[in-house]
């Protein structure tokens, strides 16, 4: 970084941090000065010893302390705005497979498998996925019955359920989604819901019918339809597009791509639909609206060292939380993805809980109050665990097993999906479907309705139908989900068991 600096200057300088050890005489006004507010000659840090003249930084202590400041802000816009960062990487994805906003949905017609890179996707419900474009004006969403949808907006802001969870109540019916700034008519016979984005993520699932998909897959094809308000009188035909078994990619980068993808959504989207303060860090990196985003050698180096430490960060976060809400029990590896309860991710009203936030965008997709409710009976729980009972990364090339007492409390179905550490996608083995659970044909549960379950590189004998495989050299993490959760999961007289190491 350049200075302007004499000679002369920089000589006062050198000279008056040698001298400074003198203090100063005492004049007329003099008067005690509290200690806290000064600023010694020397101070020691972890960027190294900074130095002052009376309070006036050198000029190594100047370009230490603003390369420090780019660092910091590069590290609190990739934890900050992953947000924007994980939907665009999701829009690239939908586009990558022949998507066109607002026309075409992605369906998965045979669940979805571990060759396409989703964080942290199930193997269960029929996904089906689409981008929506409101610059053209409000788009209409007819829903099929008995889905379960979500609208995100482009900063991964909730807009509105669909479906089952929705103002619909799951009977299907004709949703509005007005742009930013919509000041037009708004007619009547819809649902309707405002977004502060131009761009927004449509998801929703739809359920397995006595071990078939088609019945959802037919009720999409058949009820879901997406189009301009303006063509509501001659709605254009959908295209539906089956990604089942497709390889391709929906998650954010970890490296200076990054901050190339936090961009793009700048450059797209409305100031407004962001707080002043993410804004302003952004815009501190170079990552202005109206703006072209072009880092010069020194801040392009800060920042691909800043992804560098952010992506540790979050994975530290995700790995081994620090917060101890984000466990359900003492001595436990099982965490809450939403931790305290709030889709927000509000410590209290008006305070962030930055780290659940982190914590949860970096694991996973999809915002909505339902994930986060609790609903007896009704949605779906979640729990995580990175770790085995010892505390130690789940590893690949070892076995475990996990206990899950009797009476295990899924109205419907309940399920185990192991994923990568790397992709937080579903963990790429010789099986389609890493997961098992109560639903798949062969499980063999215990007689006192508990069931005992395997994960390891090669199928314990005797335990085939009870077995996970994964992958020697790579680790690995899974989530247990619970369908139509019942009262004692959330009051926790029933507990999942620990991974226990087998061999």
């Amino acid at each position: 970084m350049a200075f302007l600096a004499t000679a002369a200057l920089s000589g006062a300088l050198s000279l008056g941090t040698a001298q400074a050890q003198t203090p100063p005489p005492k004049m007329k006004m003099t008067t005690d000065i509290p200690v806290a507010i000064t600023t010694p000659d020397r101070v020691d840090t972890r960027l190294g010893t900074l130095k002052f003249f009376d309070g006036f930084p050198d000029d190594a202590t100047v370009e230490k302390v603003y390369d420090n400041l780019d660092f910091e802000r590069g590290v609190q816009a990739f934890l900050t705005a992953m947000p924007g960062a994980s939907l665009y990487a999701v829009r690239e994805g939908f586009r990558s497979q022949g998507a066109n906003d607002n026309q075409t949905v992605l369906i998965t017609e045979s669940l979805l498998d571990s060759k396409s890179l989703f964080l942290t996707a199930n193997t269960e419900t029929v996904y089906n996925m689409m981008w929506i474009d409101l610059k053209n004006g409000p788009i209409v969403i007819e829903s099929p019955p008995n889905v379960l949808g979500v609208l995100d907006d482009f900063w991964f802001h909730y807009v509105g359920d669909v479906g089952n969870a929705g103002p619909d109540k799951g009977k299907g019916g004709k949703f509005l989604l007005l742009p930013p700034g919509y000041k037009g008519d708004v007619p009547e016979g819809y649902f309707v819901f405002r977004s502060k984005t131009y761009g927004n993520a449509f998801f929703w699932r739809g359920f397995v019918v006595n071990g078939s998909t088609q019945p959802t897959v037919d009720a999409t094809k058949k009820f879901a339809k997406v189009y301009s308000l303006s063509d509501a009188k001659n709605p254009p035909p959908m295209k539906f597009i089956n990604v089942s078994g497709k390889a391709f990619n929906t998650i954010h980068a970890n490296d200076f791509s990054y901050y190339e993808e936090i961009n793009h959504v700048v450059q797209e989207e409305p100031n407004d639909a962001l707080d002043p303060e993410t804004l302003g860090v952004l815009a501190s990196i170079g990552i202005e609206k109206g703006k072209p985003f072009a880092p010069d050698e020194r801040m392009k180096k800060i920042l691909t060292e800043s992804a560098a430490v952010g992506n540790a960060t979050s994975r530290a976060i995700l790995f081994r939380p620090r917060m101890k809400d984000a466990y359900y029990y003492a001595n436990s590896a099982w965490c809450s993805p939403f931790v305290g309860g709030s889709y927000e991710f509000l410590l209290q009203p008006g305070v962030r809980n930055l780290d659940a936030r982190t914590m949860f965008f970096y694991y996973a997709t999809g915002i909505t109050p339902a994930m986060a409710a609790k609903m007896v009976g009704a949605g779906s729980q979640y729990a995580s665990a990175f770790v085995d009972s010892n505390g130690k990364a789940l590893d690949g090339s070892k076995t475990y097993k996990v206990h899950l007492p009797p009476n295990i409390p899924a109205k419907t179905f309940w399920s185990f999906v192991v994923y990568d550490n790397q992709t937080r996608s579903e963990l790429q083995t010789d099986a389609q479907f890493p997961s098992i659970g109560s639903q798949p044909k062969g499980f063999v549960m215990n007689s006192d309705t508990s069931a005992d379950v395997y994960f390891g590189p090669a199928a314990p004998a005797g335990h085939e139908t009870n077995w996970i495989q994964t992958v020697p050299g790579k680790g690995w993490n899974v989530l247990l989900r619970l369908y139509g959760p019942l009262p004692p999961w959330f009051d926790k007289t029933w507990k999942p068991g620990e991974f226990e190491l087998v061999n």
